[in-house]
């Protein structure tokens, strides 16, 4: 009996309103087929982006409790599916930086799941922003959340964790079938390496890959790339975004496909750095 879960990606242009970006998700989810078992992943940086600097600082709540918080269950709830609001701001113990905290709701509005970005983008990048420094204004995260729902294992990563495998295969070890990552590339480094990175991440993982992006130019100047994707655990990108508008992809996919994959071509347990050379 196939285990069906439909997948789905919100790509949007999140700006620094978050009453607007709020609106802009419930519509775009209302786009949604109805099904009893949907995961729907939101981008980074969904409730505030491009905004002037300290707007995410001010806008911090405490994990759990909050008015923005509040409002994306509630979401949740209202369309009935698993919702991961790819990113909000939340408080930390330093007074100076907030954590980008990616977080998970039930149907019936509860949370979770949460994870902190670990992986801090500090780059210089060839666009019209120059240079990005994150750890400047963001506290990095110190776990791995893998959350299981059902038959869904879900691993949870954001936008320049991918770059990281060895995070990704952590979550493998433990399971995965699933891995969200909510993202807002750089347009320069999207079309050097987006589609590599995610098609990698879920080739090696033998995971499914819901990575949904921010597009398009910011109220900032700020340019993202967009072309959210859909990635099957062979690496088949199963549905894309194009790079300039706001939409909703979403695939009903088999998670059976991970176990059967993995039977096949066993890679975690061949992996040797796991194993003889672990330190």
């Amino acid at each position: 009996m196939a285990n069906l879960w439909r997948l789905s990606a919100v790509q949007l242009t999140s700006g620094p309103d978050p009453l607007v970006n709020l609106a802009k998700v419930d519509t775009l989810l209302a786009q949604l087929p109805k099904t009893e078992q949907h995961l729907a992943v939101l981008p980074e940086g969904v409730a505030v982006f491009a905004g002037p600097e300290g707007l995410n600082l001010q806008l911090a709540e405490a994990l759990g409790f909050g008015p923005l918080q509040k409002a994306y269950a509630a979401l949740a709830k209202k369309h009935q599916l698993y919702l991961l609001v790819g990113t909000l701001p939340t408080q930390t113990s330093d007074p100076t930086r907030f954590a980008a905290s990616s977080l998970l709701y039930s149907p019936t509005g509860e949370l979770v799941a949460d994870y902190q970005k670990i992986h801090l983008f500090d780059a210089l990048v060839n666009d019209s922003s120059k240079q990005y420094l994150e750890s400047a204004t963001t506290m990095p995260g110190e776990k791995l959340t893998l959350v299981q729902a059902q038959q869904l294992k879900l691993g949870m990563l954001i936008c320049y964790d991918m770059r990281f495998p060895g995070l990704a295969q952590a979550l493998a070890a433990q399971g995965m079938n699933v891995m969200a990552v909510p993202s807002a590339f750089t347009t320069v480094t999207g079309e050097a390496h987006w589609h590599t990175l995610l098609r990698a991440r879920a080739i090696e993982t033998q995971s499914f890959v819901v990575a949904p992006a921010q597009v398009g130019t910011h109220s900032n100047g700020r340019q993202t790339y967009g072309h959210s994707l859909i990635i099957d655990p062979w690496g088949r990108i199963l549905a894309e975004a194009d790079g300039s508008s706001e939409m909703v992809l979403s695939v009903e996919t088999d998670l059976d496909l991970c176990q059967q994959l993995a039977e096949k071509m066993p890679v975690r347990h061949h992996n040797r750095f796991q194993s003889e050379f672990k330190a």
